[in-house]
């Protein structure tokens, strides 16, 4: 087998990845669902298309929570 070349993107492993349905994420984030819909429909969250639903990565919902978060103090 050949060795990658540096200048390829890395293979995602898509087995090791845990999805979320947009419910699950709402939950998550104490959202409603059409807020996820919004996040999820302008890019800002990204989504997997699974037929007429999504699935959001979970280690995305936490990146996004993580950089959406300040401190107001």
């Amino acid at each position: 087998m050949a060795a990658q070349s540096s200048d390829q993107p890395e293979q995602l492993n898509i087995t090791s990845v845990q999805f979320l349905t947009v419910a699950e994420v709402a939950a998550m984030m104490r959202v409603s669902k059409m807020t996820v819909y919004r996040l999820v429909h302008s890019g800002e969250l990204p989504a997997a298309r699974v037929g007429r639903s999504f699935r959001v990565p979970k280690r995305a919902v936490e990146d996004y929570l993580r950089h959406a978060y300040f401190d107001a103090g």
